[in-house]
């Protein structure tokens, strides 16, 4: 039985990557076999991306084709023979980052972003998208509080602002897939809906 693919979604501070671990590790102990992975990155070749990506700006559509170009080695290198293997995949961050902060935030052109999608990843996409959703500021403050910041932290509020509702436009567009959890809540209660999305929508035990 092929697995499942779950994406994980938000903006900076949204606590997606504390959220991957705990849910990877729920469906674990429930007795499915998991694999946690990441994006930009995930496979050693995209990994060698995800530092060109991080290491500067780019222009946009530049940008765009770089994540594109991470995000087909991990599908073809990883992600795809862990489903086809009957494993649930767990992927903090997927297509739906590069439409919000490319396409939303940086102003690339959205055929742009479908039409590289079409052609590197025909058929590809996630069964559950979790969108982790908090106010901009709370989430900016929450990054700032890590410690480790990124070049998107430092873009302005009025980026973040155009990303959050990039998201949010896009999981109205297809309320199938997704799910709005609420990320300003405490954790604990924002890992019990994420599990009860995956339980919900997937048959999760």
């Amino acid at each position: 039985m092929r697995g499942r693919f779950l994406t994980l979604e938000g903006g900076e501070g949204a606590g997606k990557s504390t959220q991957a671990r705990r849910l990877a590790a729920a469906l674990a102990e429930a007795g499915l076999p998991v694999l946690r992975t990441r994006e930009p990155g995930g496979s050693p070749g995209a990994e060698a991306l995800r530092g060109l990506l991080l290491s500067r700006p780019w222009d946009a559509l530049a940008e765009m084709a770089l994540h594109f170009a991470a995000r087909r080695e991990h599908w073809a290198r990883l992600i795809e023979p862990a489903l086809a293997a009957g494993v649930w995949v767990v992927c903090d961050r997927f297509f739906d980052s590069t439409l919000a902060y490319q396409v939303g935030g940086q102003g690339a052109p959205r055929a742009a972003w479908e039409g590289l999608r079409a052609a590197l990843l025909p058929g590809a996409s996630p069964d559950l998208t979790l969108l982790f959703d908090l106010p901009v500021e709370q989430g900016l403050a929450r990054a700032a509080a890590r410690g480790e910041a990124n070049r998107y932290e430092a873009l302005g509020a009025g980026f973040h602002e155009r990303v959050r509702a990039a998201f949010l436009e896009q999981a109205a567009a297809e309320p199938g897939r997704f799910a709005v959890l609420d990320a300003a809540a405490p954790e604990a209660a924002v890992t019990e809906a994420a599990l009860s999305a995956c339980r919900a929508r997937l048959g999760a035990p």
